[in-house]
């Protein structure tokens, strides 16, 4: 069929069932971007490129569906680099589209020329450059099918004056990708290790959640009798509320998984890459003991063994292997010591919960007192777990959250649990700031019926408040609620502990209000004070998401401080030349 190169390029999205583009507006693409509408695909126009492709990784995250993103050639497509950083770490299909520089013209230094695959060659799992305008259909149909195969982001650049093109091509049907089953005897040997352990503990992990396989593993649960414990940021790959559920493990995580996954024999990772940070000690527990055997299962098979050594490697989709395991597994039954270990789930969950329900400060290291003076010098402002629990009592009961890194939001995996799938955003190990406020809206185009919420430090929002008139104007409801302390508290956690408390950049001391600021945008601005008027804030701001309504909740917070990210990589400073003898410490 004779159509243009950029109706062929809109076709092929429209066929692979894309919705959704996120981007700025820009000359190389304009072609295709006026055919966007009549093809169905709504075009979301944003302040900033990192915010479209962080828009584009939490609209994937929480519907399942492919999204795209899409800028001008050059400076928009470097702005793109950190949000696709993100986006692959935590394994998000998408599709980043980059026009670049005519090929007339390559090489000759033009305007707004760079070579752009460099930028994302570490962060995708295939790039691809359209060699010709006839190749449009099949190339871009490949990229597709290799976001879906890995579930990775996938770099489609495209000389813009391949655009414009009259071609003679036919637009196939999406390959989809079958669930990849895992080998035969690993299966059968880990069904085997399962059935004689003792004490089995699974970590559901995020490929749990991309394989649509939560309830595989309750089942796999209930045959065991196995305490599931949540991979770090990954608090909805198993429903709380099931008997055998234990809470999230990595930093501030639930004592009660590490508890349980100490007392572990075998240990059945599924779908997750047991990544070093995520199984660092929290509350003086080492839990990663080493003494348990260890199934992984991951799709990838360069993640098995990796960042743990392991006993058996099964490389398969979770949901897949999952289903085989059960059938392996057959009538297996915990009896009594299924029973048994249902009981010490639920007594540690309880005294774990109770203890969340009345911490209200954080402890000093010893050493320090940090946390003492900062209660001391603001005895009327709310401390960082009071707020926490607070938006958790105002949450409905299937909102979807996404944090941002810092000490407040990375102190919320204690306080974040959630029943169903894609309800969890997080930037995961790429950790970068700004993530939060972006990813929620594209979650929220994905699924409008829920709720969504956005959990932000003051200093991160600064990187994505450009996008509060992008809510207004592209109708997009949601509630970011920034925690006003005036400091970039992770980081200044690390000058407490190990720099003598001489803190450099990490004071804001802002005197605006964030509340005031979204209210001239447009939005509505509320700023609280107490645990009451937070938890009012965040109900009737999901309940107004209905009626269109974006609001930011600005919260006082005091300035106490939780655990260090990165007790593991800090040191006290040491210095060696006279002119800076008196900054070392030595202890």
């Amino acid at each position: 069929m004779e159509m243009t190169s950029h109706e062929a390029f809109v076709e092929t999205l429209r066929v692979q069932g894309v919705k959704f583009t996120f981007g700025i507006v820009g000359s190389a693409f304009m072609p295709g971007l006026d055919v966007f509408e009549s093809a169905g695909i709504r075009f979301v126009d944003v302040a900033h490129e990192q915010g479209a492709a962080h828009m584009a990784d939490g609209y994937t995250r929480a519907s399942g569906e492919i999204a795209v993103c899409i800028a001008q050639n050059g400076p928009g497509i470097t702005n793109f680099v950190t949000a696709v950083a993100a986006a692959y770490w935590n394994h998000t299909p998408m599709i980043v589209v980059t026009p670049e520089t005519g090929v007339k013209t390559q090489g000759l230094g033009g305007f707004q020329e760079t070579r752009q695959l460099p930028y994302f060659e570490e962060i995708t799992c295939h790039q691809e450059t359209l060699a010709h305008p006839a190749r449009m259909v099949e190339s871009l149909t490949r990229c597709f099918q290799r976001a879906r195969q890995h579930s990775a982001p996938v770099q489609f650049n495209v000389p813009r004056d391949m655009f414009s093109q009259v071609i003679d091509v036919e637009i196939p049907q999406p390959i989809l990708p079958g669930r990849q089953m895992g080998d035969k005897a690993g299966v059968t040997a880990a069904a085997a290790l399962l059935k004689s352990a003792s004490f089995p503990v699974i970590v559901s992990g995020a490929g749990v959640v991309l394989s649509d396989a939560v309830d595989q593993c309750r089942r796999l649960a209930e045959c065991l009798g196995a305490p599931v414990a949540n991979s770090y940021l990954h608090n909805d790959s198993f429903p709380a509320s099931h008997p055998l559920a234990v809470g999230p493990l990595g930093y501030q995580g639930w004592e009660s998984a590490m508890k349980l996954v100490k007392q572990a024999d075998v240990i059945l990772a599924l779908g997750t890459r047991l990544n070093p940070f995520s199984t660092l000690p929290q509350h003086d527990i080492e839990y990663w003991t080493g003494n348990a055997k260890i199934i992984q299962v991951d799709a990838n098979p360069d993640m098995l063994g990796l960042a743990k050594p392991i006993d058996i490697g099964i490389c398969g989709d979770a949901r897949a292997v999952a289903e085989q395991l059960l059938e392996a597994l057959g009538n297996h039954s915990a009896g009594s010591a299924g029973e048994a270990r249902k009981d010490q789930i639920a007594t540690e969950k309880s005294a774990w919960l109770q203890k969340l329900a009345g911490w209200d400060n954080e402890e000093d290291d010893p050493g320090s007192t940090w946390n003492a003076r900062a209660r001391e010098a603001e005895p009327e402002k709310l401390a960082p777990r009071q707020v926490l629990r607070a938006i958790q009592d105002g949450l409905p009961r299937n909102a979807m959250v996404s944090t941002d890194i810092g000490n407040i939001c990375a102190m919320a995996n204690s306080y974040l649990p959630f029943e169903e799938p894609r309800s969890f955003l997080a930037p995961g190990m790429f950790g970068n700031c700004g993530y939060a406020f972006p990813s929620i809206m594209g979650a929220k185009l994905a699924r409008p019926d829920r709720a969504a919420v956005a959990l932000v430090g003051d200093g991160a929002f600064g990187i994505s408040l450009n996008e509060l008139p992008t809510c207004i104007r592209m109708h997009i409801p949601v509630t970011i609620v920034v925690f006003r302390n005036g400091q970039w508290g992770a980081e200044k956690k690390n000058d407490i502990l190990w720099f003598d408390e001489r803190f450099v950049g990490t004071e804001l001391g802002d005197p605006f209000s964030y509340a005031a600021v979204a209210e001239a945008f447009g939005c509505k601005g509320v700023r609280v004070t107490t645990m009451d008027a937070l938890s009012r804030a965040i109900s009737e701001s999901c309940e107004a998401q209905h009626d269109g309504t974006t609001t930011l909740v600005e919260v006082v917070v005091n300035k106490e401080l939780g655990a260090p990210f990165r007790r593991d990589a800090m040191q006290d400073q040491s210095t060696l030349l006279p002119r800076y003898k008196d900054l070392s410490i030595s202890r």
